[in-house]
């Protein structure tokens, strides 16, 4: 179905994490908009109702109460949408959308999740197309490299808004845009979803480097080879005059595997360090996307066949119990032949 977005568009957020809250924070900041927001969390719901604020994630981040109307109902909030945008992590996406009774038939949907939905092996797009019946014209993907704490502090940060149907990805833009967020644009929906959901698994290799006790000059290498191995993937298993050097590929691999708000970059610290895999996800605050999407892609290769060194061994480390230390010094043998 065709999905034109109006002047007067009304729009939904569904999540109440951080990327949800700050995405929120942007459009109401931005334009002024009144957002509806799913928010299924009692204590969140709470202090937003009373107080404007989120008191779980980026608790600095102050809404005038008037442009927000959070609701723990997601039937009410889709339907007085016309642009649904979704922020949760990938793992629960399927339980959070499982009360909705209301059609998306007639909605522009945005994917802000950088995730693959374990068991089902597909991309949150994959997903909705699949399982709700969405055309992909009527999608578009959020892509970094973005951070929500930075976004959220009014820091300089440049979106990528990914869109078969450009005319609409434009109109969402703008109601993003401000002086310190600048958009830019791209049909490619599907190298755009795949190269954020495998920068994830890169920045746990990165952090599982440095927790070893590797320096910046094998990261550095190590990382330019993460760029070349998601270059390969997308280009094999689907084709296209994509340049992955721009932000929404490169870009978003780079802060992912050097920032210090990076959560996967943390867990691969945490596993680096010594902690087991199992200690390493109980001392996380929030969800490291790159965990489930290690397991995804092994499978989802186990198709295209591409050469993907450094992803194996962080699903090696991770799913088969390999020694960090034995997996990084068998792939820096690797990546030596690959100078």
């Amino acid at each position: 179905m065709e999905v034109q977005i109006g002047k007067d568009a009304r729009y939904a957020v569904i999540g109440y994490g951080s990327w949800a809250t700050a995405i929120v924070g942007m459009l109401t900041r931005n334009n002024k908009a009144v957002v509806e927001w799913y928010v299924r969390n009692p204590e969140v719901l709470e202090g937003l109702l009373n107080d404007g604020r989120n008191p779980k994630y980026l608790a600095e981040l102050e809404f005038e109460k008037e442009y927000i109307h959070p609701s723990d109902d997601i039937n009410h909030v889709v339907e007085n949408a016309d642009v649904v945008i979704i922020s949760v992590p990938s793992a629960f996406l399927k339980d959070f959308l499982a009360p909705l009774t209301v059609s998306l038939e007639d909605k522009f949907i945005i994917s802000a999740i950088k995730g693959i939905i374990p068991g089902s092996w597909q991309t949150v797009a994959e997903y909705l197309h699949d399982s709700y019946g969405l055309s992909f014209r009527q999608m578009g993907i959020i892509a970094g490299p973005t951070h929500a704490e930075e976004v959220s502090r009014g820091k300089l940060s440049f979106l990528t808004l990914a869109s078969a149907d450009e005319e609409n990805a434009r109109k969402v833009g703008e109601k993003l845009a401000s002086k310190y967020i600048h958009i830019c644009y791209t049909s490619d929906l599907y190298g755009v979803e795949y190269a954020s959901i495998l920068k994830n698994i890169y920045a746990l290799s990165a952090g599982m480097a440095k927790g070893l006790g590797y320096g910046d000059n094998f990261i550095a290498v190590l990382v330019s080879n993460c760029a070349n191995e998601m270059t390969r993937f997308v280009q094999e298993s689907y084709p296209d005059a994509r340049n992955t050097f721009h932000s929404a590929y490169l870009g978003d691999l780079l802060v992912t595997c050097y920032s210090s708000y990076s959560r996967n970059r943390r867990l691969g610290l945490l596993i680096g360090r010594g902690c087991s895999v199992k200690s390493a996800l109980n001392e996380m605050t929030m969800v490291a996307e790159g965990y489930y999407a290690a397991e995804c892609i092994r499978h989802i290769n186990l198709k295209h066949r591409v050469n993907m060194p450094i992803a194996d061994m962080v699903y090696e480390v991770l799913y088969m119990k390999k020694s960090p230390r034995k997996a990084m010094a068998e792939l820096s043998s690797m990546l030596d032949m690959n100078c």
